[in-house]
């Protein structure tokens, strides 16, 4: 069997806090393999972020990683000293942030940011440098990109911005990208054309993608397999069109049931009655069964574990094959 290119096992967050310790990633696992797309899906406050900036060592105090383990093709890293997390970070796992402008430096013209990059991670002089940067915006798509590699930031699109920013990101050839909401401030337009990029250049590298969204119609579009989160914790994961057409965990099924379709038919959407729980007040049990329709006794004491079914795992009780009274 190949070694994924990102394993996460178990994956424990806190936050130090005036009213303790809040626990904002709760036992996450999951692979990434080598040119595959993982979608990381749920609410605000889902814990999607948190898991991105924890694989690639952007946890500040008050945080820190509790517990788990997460390995980088074999190597494990959450417990690297901060110099060597640094030289991985930009080399091999490589980020897309939500907000471009919060990743370019307005200052500096966007071809020294990106030669910079380059020459940080890569043996290469400063020509050599600069020719990779001009042939990297030739691939993400700006027009007249030895003309355009001497501008500032302000003065390319917020779709074209996104695009240098891409360019930053696989500039050292990383094996892992970590994209976080890189469409949310696109017109639906350029959602598209950027969403193809990350697909296209995940397939033509071979790098390993893990792509952070609300937006379902995001993940239906560019990944592999879809990882449902809800309160830090992974309630479904598996392969795309699985979870999308026949979705398991209640959760899911609601998210899925609450996305318009262009059939024309007048059913109503589903509305998850509800909020996400804030960290301090997590429910016993299944931190989704104040909120499901589906919610037993079991459900509310005890912690459902992933259970495999086919292709998907979903983590809920009315999956489980231990019989209770309140499930018959």
């Amino acid at each position: 069997m190949t070694e994924p290119v990102l394993s996460v096992r178990n994956l424990q967050v806190e936050f130090a806090s005036r009213r303790g310790t809040l626990r904002a990633i709760d036992g996450v696992s999951f692979d990434i393999a080598k040119g595959e797309v993982l979608g990381v899906v749920g609410e605000s406050g889902a814990g999607k972020s948190v898991t991105g900036l924890s694989v690639i060592g952007l946890i500040d105090p008050p945080g820190r990683i509790a517990g788990g383990e997460i390995h980088l093709s074999g190597l494990r890293i959450d417990n690297l000293p901060p110099e060597e997390m640094r030289r991985i970070r930009g080399k091999r796992i490589g980020m897309i942030f939500q907000d471009p402008l919060t990743s370019l430096n307005p200052l500096y013209r966007i071809g020294d940011q990106i030669v910079e990059t380059i020459r940080t991670h890569l043996d290469l002089s400063e020509q050599a440098a600069r020719r990779r940067a001009i042939d990297l915006l030739a691939e993400v798509g700006i027009p007249a990109p030895e003309k355009r590699i001497d501008g500032y930031p302000h003065e390319f699109s917020g779709g074209m911005r996104q695009r240098v920013v891409i360019a930053l990101a696989i500039c050292a050839e990383p094996e892992l990208i970590i994209a976080d909401e890189p469409t949310t401030a696109l017109d639906v337009s350029v959602q598209a054309q950027i969403i193809s990029l990350i697909k296209r250049l995940g397939r033509d590298h071979g790098t390993a993608v893990m792509l952070v969204t609300h937006d379902m119609g995001v993940i239906a579009e560019t990944s592999d397999r879809v990882a449902v989160m809800y309160a830090g914790r992974v309630a479904e994961i598996g392969p795309v069109q699985d979870v999308v057409k026949t979705p398991l965990h209640p959760y899911a099924k609601g998210l899925m049931g609450a996305i318009p379709t262009l059939a024309g038919d007048d059913k109503r959407l589903v509305q998850i009655p509800g909020s996400m729980p804030r960290l301090s007040a997590i429910p016993r049990g299944c931190s989704f069964n104040p909120r499901c329709a589906f919610a037993f006794d079991r459900c509310r004491v005890e912690r459902p574990d992933p259970l495999p079914r086919g292709a998907q795992s979903v983590a809920c009780h009315l999956y489980d094959a231990v019989p209770t009274e309140s499930a018959a």
